[in-house]
């Protein structure tokens, strides 16, 4: 399933450069990049997992997490395998960490996707599992085919990736959710293996380069990257350069991959980062993995009435109308909105598309 990859040059050393992420791997004949998944073959550079799947699934779209885009709304989602971040904590380091390519059960083009989705009853399809970025090429055609059949398409991404391609990608995305891993360069480059200053690049071109609406998520790891201070900071710097309307997510974290020994994240250190949060202006900051009604329901930016009163992924009452204004004082919500059904809730349900 190679396809020929985009973004990549020749070296005058007789490698080849890969210009996708900032890792700027270079590579000899038969080499894989940090990421796996891009190949030089030739003279060429190629991606491997063009067609391929870990796996599809109807989800809901709160569980990207995305709170403001189409809320109680289906989604298919799908991954590949591979990931150009380290992350020591991945929480689906099976299919981000794999160097098995056997890991790809399924297989569907860009077509085949969107009118499965389709047919599910999804509005919207979304790159998601293991990160986007690595496999562009594949996702933005089936972004491309999926806006031909009326469908929107989502990218869950570490935000890691050069200017040029960047645009490329955007273009074709309607929404995104960027996994902020935390606020200082010693975080990344220790438990990521990767550099800060990319991914707020990438923040801020997405809010003031792009339409594409997008949310933020941070994994809060006991001892790492949840302490006030950085949360302050994070905060602060989201208020100063992003504004008051991006909507943050404060997650738990689960033991898991080479973080086994680190407890989980208490519900009390989620509600404590939600308030530092909303105490520096931000008007939507949600607590995820955990149940709490409060820290998952979307208030009004004016009068504070309840919106969206969730539990978990389960919508379970809905205020808005199909603008997205708010029903008590009409203000309206920041976000992407439309007819509200009745809620997809917590189901997960695999898709099988291969014939």
């Amino acid at each position: 399933m190679d396809r020929p990859a985009q973004w990549w040059h020749r070296l005058d050393d007789g490698r080849i450069q890969c210009d996708l992420c900032p890792r700027d791997c270079r590579l000899h004949e038969g080499q894989r990049g940090m990421c796996f998944v891009r190949q030089r073959v030739g003279d060429a550079m190629v991606l491997t997992t063009y067609g391929r799947s870990s796996g599809f699934c109807i989800d809901p779209i709160e569980k990207k997490p995305l709170n403001h885009f189409l809320p109680g709304s289906s989604v298919l989602s799908f991954g590949t395998a591979g990931c150009n971040l380290a992350c020591k904590f991945c929480q689906n380091w099976d299919i981000s960490k794999s160097r098995e390519l056997d890991r790809l059960m399924d297989t569907a083009s860009p077509e085949r996707i969107a009118r499965a989705a389709k047919e599910s009853g999804a509005d919207s399809v979304a790159f998601t599992y293991n990160d986007p970025v690595i496999f562009a090429e594949y996702a933005m055609d089936a972004a491309d085919a999926c806006h031909a059949l009326g469908l929107h398409s989502v990218a869950v991404t570490a935000g890691y990736m050069h200017a040029t391609p960047r645009r490329a990608f955007y273009e074709r995305m309607d929404a995104a959710n960027v996994d902020l891993k935390g606020f200082t360069e010693r975080f990344y480059f220790q438990q990521t293996g990767a550099h800060l200053a990319p991914v707020l690049d990438t923040l801020q071109y997405l809010k003031h380069e792009t339409r594409c609406w997008f949310e933020i998520t941070t994994l809060l790891i006991p001892g790492h990257n949840d302490d006030s201070a950085e949360i302050e900071a994070m905060t602060r710097w989201i208020a100063d350069h992003l504004g008051l309307d991006v909507p943050l997510h404060f997650t738990a974290f689960h033991p898991d991959y080479k973080m086994l020994d680190v407890a989980p994240t208490p519900p009390a250190t989620l509600k404590r980062a939600r308030a530092i949060a909303l105490a520096n202006g931000l008007h939507h900051v949600y607590t995820g993995n955990v149940h709490d009604v409060e820290g998952g329901t979307t208030f009004c930016a004016s009068c504070h009435a309840p919106l969206v009163r969730r539990d978990w992924y389960l919508v379970l009452d809905y205020r808005l109308d199909e603008r997205g204004a708010c029903a008590h004082c009409g203000t309206p919500l920041a976000g992407r909105f439309g007819a509200f059904k009745s809620g997809f809730g917590r189901r997960r349900i695999p898709v099988r598309l291969a014939a």
